[in-house]
């Protein structure tokens, strides 16, 4: 025994040998010091850098969006003097008075009245100076005031593109010198205004760019959006509840949960393909549609939300459905009345991400043919309608320079429409948040 102690000892004393302290005041140490605070100050230079980099862009890119896209909102009309003369027109202000005034404004000779008066006012290539489509200023005046059949009235009317560009200074006034001239000529005159388009807000596509409006696109996507929102968000929840709260962990399960991290990643343009084959080949629903489009855009966003929602439920302690099963709550009313409130927040913040991608996406919808020349504003979801980026799309690829600023102030309004829709799911998310 004394030999076995004997032999440990020395095992002992070293395993117990008191350590030297470290001398932080020496050379090797203070060197060690400096390269960690180096190390330190170069990694928070990198990342500033980063962010200010990032601001730059940003900042960049809405300077030359609002540079370009604010004038848009703009209109250059000219005072054009019109008669109204009622059996020129074929018109009668007891037709525009009944129920079917549209009808009769339908048929009414409108460009021939723009034509006469622009004539008269200003010679022979007067309509040069005037849009194609500025009769409809006065179809809409006179619905709007059928007295005015039967009188010499005055109304502003839409410029041509090139005018348009002039007085906005968007174009060299030597690439246009007629409508340079033309447009000093009528300012001398004071014949020559620019004023708000409300037209832009609430038109649809037209072939020309003084002419359109963003108001059909917008109304599209919101239609899509509510659709995309109705399907995904609901069966997304329940689907992340169910795997995570109810869903036996097996080899099925698994694969399942395998498909959905996959089908996060798979390239947006494959789901415009699925939808279709599924929703226009095999279904024959309506092609350019936002009931389809927002079908499409579903399948897109679904696996988004049910990640973010199985994550937010996992995040809610053990304790909290503890304390409800302990004074007698029901696994469904644990779920339902404790666990999915205190996630909320959490699948609201990947819904949020889902649907700012789904507003932005274009491939999709391209491919079910939401890329149609549409005149008209949808009333309903069933109805052939186009969504804001693909009319952005679609004007961007236009030959005529006027689509330029309409393409720019386009954006804007997505912008605008995205800010807003993501603004009202951050407040949802703030007032169900809880901390414990």
């Amino acid at each position: 025994m004394s030999n076995v102690a004997t032999m440990d000892a020395p095992a002992e004393n070293t395993l117990f040998a008191e350590r030297t302290p470290t001398d932080w005041s020496s050379t090797v140490m203070r060197a060690r010091v400096r390269k960690r605070y180096r190390s330190e100050r170069i990694f928070r230079g990198i990342g500033f850098m980063a962010v200010s980099l990032s601001v730059l862009f940003l900042a960049f890119l809405l300077y030359d969006m609002m540079s370009k896209g604010l004038s848009g909102f703009q209109q250059t009309e000219i005072a054009v003097p019109l008669t109204l003369d009622g059996n020129a027109l074929m018109l009668s202000r007891a037709q525009l008075q009944g129920a079917d005034a549209d009808t009769a404004l339908a048929g009414a000779d409108l460009e021939g009245a723009v034509l006469r008066g622009v004539t008269a006012a200003y010679g022979e290539n007067g309509q040069k100076l005037i849009s194609e489509g500025a009769w409809v200023k006065l179809r809409e005046a006179l619905r709007d005031d059928p007295s005015l059949l039967g009188k010499t009235t005055t109304l502003w009317l839409p410029a041509s593109s090139n005018i348009d560009l002039i007085a906005k200074g968007k174009i060299e006034r030597a690439r246009a010198p007629d409508a340079a001239a033309a447009y000093d000529r009528l300012g001398k005159g004071e014949q020559v205004r620019t004023a708000f388009n409300w037209a832009f807000l609430t038109g649809a596509d037209s072939t020309d760019p003084t002419l359109v409006g963003i108001w059909g696109a917008f109304k599209g996507s919101l239609m899509t959006m509510i659709v995309t929102l109705v399907i995904c968000f609901p069966v997304g929840v329940l689907s992340a509840l169910y795997l995570e709260e109810y869903a036996p962990k097996n080899g099925w399960t698994d694969f399942i949960e395998v498909s959905i991290n996959n089908l996060a990643a798979v390239p947006s343009i494959i789901f415009g393909l699925l939808g279709l084959a599924v929703f226009l080949n095999f279904m024959h629903m309506p092609r350019s549609a936002p009931i389809v489009g927002g079908l499409t855009l579903a399948l897109m966003t679904l696996p988004v939300i049910v990640i973010a929602g199985r994550n937010a439920i996992k995040s809610v302690p053990p304790s909290i459905r503890d304390a409800a099963l302990g004074v007698g709550a029901s696994p469904v009313q644990v779920v339902f009345h404790h666990v999915l409130p205190l996630a909320l927040p959490g699948i609201l913040t990947g819904t949020i991400i889902g649907m700012a991608r789904a507003l932005g996406e274009t491939a999709p919808l391209l491919m079910i043919g939401m890329r149609a020349f549409i005149s008209a504003p949808p009333t309903g979801i069933t109805e052939p309608a186009t969504v804001l980026p693909v009319q952005i799309f679609l004007w961007s690829d236009e030959v005529s320079r006027g689509f330029v600023e309409k393409t720019s102030a386009a954006i804007i309004v997505l912008l605008v429409f995205l800010l807003a829709m993501n603004g009202l799911a951050i407040y949802l998310r703030n007032k169900f948040e809880r901390r414990w």
